[in-house]
């Protein structure tokens, strides 16, 4: 009888061992599912944030990069606009600088005709000296005065009775410029060129004086339309057009 109650108790004892030992591997196993899975867990959350920190970080960089170019697009247009307004100035300069070359060429293309002088009787003027209104622009200068050829051209008349136009003109001279443009030059004392010659802008063509119709020494300048009396325009006009200051 009392053996059968010892190896009872020892069943019973080793039943409640090995139901403490399997639930111990139980609870184990349970820890170490629980751990495992905190272990993943943790893994994800870290990889997300270093996620977000690398899109984070491309990010700045990309902007970092849009304004850099947005910079460097102002620089350019900056520069750009001051080249421009350089080349607007320079392009200001060498138009005023054509202007002014071009004014001093028309200039330098018709003169007096002659350097130093005082005006006298003007175009159109009203007197007894003349039989209708003045046909020319007069220069008080003494007799000998250097006269010059206004533009250069032909002779077309030289010599005493007004070189054709009558002896109120005293000797005079003609000269043929081109575009129905004639210059003549009387009341001189002596006379330099001959019909047919060539002269230039600025040329003697003879010596001022008294003679013909006049009251004292000076030249009678007229600009003309034919080389004849009465289709003369007025000549300080004329001059002043072509750069010549009275």
């Amino acid at each position: 009888m009392s053996q059968r109650v010892t190896s009872l108790s020892s069943r019973t004892s080793l039943i409640r061992t090995r139901a403490a030992v399997l639930a111990a591997g139980l609870g184990a196993s349970v820890a170490l599912g629980a751990g495992v899975a905190a272990a993943v867990d943790t893994t994800a959350a870290s990889g997300a944030a270093g996620a977000v920190q690398a899109q984070a970080a491309a990010q700045a960089e990309a902007a970092k990069a849009q304004a850099a170019a947005q910079a460097e697009a102002a620089q350019t247009k900056a520069a750009k606009a001051v080249e421009a307004k350089k080349a607007a100035a320079a392009k200001a300069v060498q138009a005023k600088k054509a202007a002014k070359q071009a004014a001093a060429k028309k200039q330098a293309s018709w003169v007096s005709p002659v350097k130093s002088y005082k005006l006298s009787a003007s175009f159109a003027q009203n007197g007894g000296m003349w039989a209708s209104k003045h046909s020319g622009q007069d220069y008080a200068v003494p007799t000998g005065t250097p006269v010059l050829a206004t533009h250069g051209g032909t002779v077309v008349k030289a010599g005493g009775n007004g070189a054709g136009d009558g002896p109120a003109y005293g000797n005079a001279v003609v000269i043929k410029h081109g575009n129905k443009t004639y210059s003549q030059y009387a009341h001189l004392s002596s006379v330099n060129v001959k019909v047919g010659q060539i002269v230039k802008t600025g040329q003697k063509i003879a010596l001022s004086g008294n003679t013909g119709n006049s009251s004292g020494p000076h030249l009678h300048f007229e600009i003309r339309t034919t080389p004849n009396y009465g289709s003369a325009v007025d000549p300080a006009k004329f001059l002043r057009v072509n750069g010549v200051n009275l």
